[in-house]
């Protein structure tokens, strides 16, 4: 009766010691996705950022050619009276 018991009570404890482990892999993978979610996020948010300053740099440098320079110096000139 005895051994009966003791080898119970190492079956429930080996289960027991299963469960335990499955549920902390089920809470990593958990924790695993939102991080995931949360890289997307941040690449997205960087992602579009590099577009705006990409964006914003093309236009700067468009507006610093000689060419357009000249012409808002122009009518500047011309809109000032000079």
């Amino acid at each position: 009766m005895a051994a009966s018991r003791t080898w119970r009570a190492l079956v429930s404890a080996r289960k027991q010691r299963k469960r335990r482990i499955e549920d902390r892999v089920r809470m990593l993978e958990r924790r695993v996705d939102h991080i995931e979610a949360m890289l997307e996020g941040l690449q997205d948010s960087v992602h579009r950022e590099s577009v705006r300053l990409g964006d914003q740099i093309d236009e700067l440098q468009k507006s610093t050619e000689p060419s357009r320079l000249r012409r808002a110096l122009s009518k500047d000139a011309r809109d000032r009276g000079l």
